[in-house]
């Protein structure tokens, strides 16, 4: 990998960890925007910045450190933080002249294999009681579509405490056929694979075993 200087959006949540980890293994420069700083270790590379995704002011200092490529690996607990932070996300993008983010979404956001005019969580492949996530999700896609930034969405399925592998398959806009799981660290791997890849811009991609 190139040298880029990354921003890390949820780096202290479960894939964002393992993207963060990556990129230092990389010696990756790299700036992180956190409410809790003190879960992290101070290394060479890195800019821990405390603040929050919610606040114009904390994201203008995270991006003060020059960044060429955003990744949002931001939570959807039950919580519309995902949603309404991306507009200030893309504000502060634009007024850097910055065009590359790639997401963590869901699988749910993904096009159905059997109803191709629906999502999959909008559609008899969804097996989940609850929706919210892909909902958050959605909302970040549509918005994503009326853009014109260098976007990839990556969806990964149900996500196990694994191992890395880098074994996986991926497919644009659908779930790989027959995909149920991947990895923490695979989708972390996957995630790390888009920042100087062209391969998959303004696009959803599935990720499966």
């Amino acid at each position: 990998m190139s040298t880029i200087k990354i921003l890390i959006l949820g780096a202290t949540g479960r894939v964002g960890g393992y993207v963060l980890n990556y990129l230092m293994q990389d010696n990756q420069e790299t700036t992180v925007l956190v409410r809790q700083p003190h879960k992290l270790v101070k290394q060479k590379g890195l800019n821990i910045i405390q603040g929050n995704v919610l606040h114009k002011d904390h994201l203008e200092c995270a991006f003060s450190f020059g960044v060429d490529v955003v990744i949002s690996a931001l939570s959807t607990d039950k919580s519309t933080t995902l949603s309404m932070s991306m507009p200030i996300i893309l504000n502060e993008m634009k007024k850097h002249n910055i065009r590359r983010i790639i997401t963590v979404g869901t699988s749910g956001v993904l096009q159905s294999r059997s109803e191709p005019d629906l999502l999959r969580y909008c559609s008899n492949e969804s097996k989940r009681t609850s929706t919210w996530a892909s909902v958050e999700h959605h909302k970040i896609y549509n918005l994503f579509c009326e853009t014109d930034f260098d976007w990839t969405i990556v969806c990964p399925p149900y996500l196990a405490n694994g191992n890395f592998t880098g074994s996986y398959r991926i497919e644009r806009r659908y779930l790989p056929l027959g995909g149920v799981s991947i990895s923490i660290p695979d989708v972390a791997h996957c995630v790390c694979k888009q920042i100087d890849s062209a391969e998959y811009l303004k696009t959803r991609i599935g990720i499966a075993y």
